[in-house]
This record gives structure tokens, sequence and C-alpha cells, in this order.
């Protein structure tokens, strides 16, 4: 088997990216991580699953009566994707999500959400159950508290779930800068989304073409 298939590894064909109450109300309980980080980070993780063509399942939770819209930012990346709203706290309950889940045929689901004691936790035990694995990307959901957040990724970890981050998970799907059909949008994701190691790109990008500039007057 040749590495890039090496089995462990996310790639975008093998995995779905399911992205579960990532809504206003949802947003409001949340304590354990910066909410604009949160929603960087989201983001970050949405724009990834685009950028790689995966297969992205998005569910809310009551969204005209109590919870709000999906926030833009990762409807803005998977606009023709049919949201998935539900009235049960956990998402497996709803079979609408659960035939969203099958219909993408991958076994390997890269989940988030909020809250991370409720909708992950539940869904990722669920669904780990029924013969899936789950990758629970932790810095793209959000808990009440810190040790519910906690808590809850330690119960889903020791039940099997895979830890991750969104721009683990990102860079997992790209894994070979020779891969230059998503180079330069997985640049530009690192760029607008990963902090200080985007800065350092665009640093050292900018500095490279100075002196290219200078080399060549």
């Amino acid at each position: 088997m040749a590495r890039s298939e090496y089995s462990s590894l996310l790639n975008p064909q093998n995995c779905a990216v399911v992205l579960i109450d990532h809504q206003p109300q949802m947003a409001f309980g949340v304590q354990s991580i910066d909410r604009q980080t949160l929603i960087n980070n989201v983001s970050g993780l949405a724009m990834a699953a685009k950028i790689f063509k995966v297969p992205t399942v998005i569910t809310s939770v009551a969204a005209k009566t109590f919870s709000g819209p999906i926030w833009k930012e990762i409807t803005d990346h998977h606009p023709k994707v049919e949201i998935v709203d539900r009235t049960s706290m956990n998402s497996w309950e709803d079979e609408k999500f659960v035939a969203a889940v099958k219909a993408t045929g991958r076994k390997k689901l890269v989940m988030a959400a909020l809250w991370t004691e409720v909708c992950l936790a539940f869904p990722a035990l669920c669904a780990m159950e029924d013969g899936y694995e789950v990758y629970a990307v932790s810095d793209a959901s959000g808990g009440t508290t810190l040790e519910a957040h906690n808590m809850a990724m330690e119960r889903v970890i020791q039940a099997g779930a895979k830890p991750v981050t969104w721009l683990q998970v990102a860079l997992e799907f790209q894994r070979d800068w020779a891969r230059t059909d998503t180079y330069d949008a997985v640049m530009a994701l690192a760029k607008a989304h990963a902090g200080a190691y985007g800065l350092g790109i665009y640093y050292a990008k900018s500095m490279l073409g100075e002196h290219a500039s200078e080399a060549r007057s």
C-alpha cells in the first residue's frame, strides 16, 4: 500500500466532514474557547472541506424557533448543502441526518459540534457503535465550560474517537506540497485562518518576493 493511501490517515477520498449546530444561540453558551477563535476555526475546517471536495453534512437544531441559522462562515463555503434541521439533541436519533451521513459513503467522520458535551458526544458515541470511525475536531467544537468540553472529549476518546484540530485535518488532506492543484488554496486558507502560521507564510513570501525583485534589478 502506498504511504499516501495509508488507512490511518485522513484523505479527501476516505472521510466526510460533519458540522453540527454551529448556530448563534448555541455559540452564546460556549465558554470553553474564545468565540471569535471558534468561528475562525470552524470556518477554516469548512473551507478545507470545500477545497478538497470532501462530502460535508451540516445539521442544525430548531433553527427557526430557537437556535438561529447556521453561521455564514459555513454556508458561504457550502451554499448547496441541504441543512438537516432537527428537534433532537442527539443528531444520530434523527433519520434524515443519519441518511445524509450514510449517503456520503464514507466511514470516517470528521465531526465538530456545539456543544461538545451534548451535540458532539452523543452522535460520536452512537456513530462509533454503528461502525463509524470518528475524528473529533476539538478546536472547532465548544462546551458550556472548559471542564464540560474536556470531559466530553475524554469520553469520546475513551470510546475510540480520534482527537484532531482543524488545521491538522486540513494539512492531513494536503500532506504533500507537490500537490499543486490544491497548493494555492491551502496557502490562502492558512493565511486567512491559521494565525501565526499563516502570518509566517505571508512574511516569507513577501520577503522572498522583495529579494527576488532586487536580484533581477
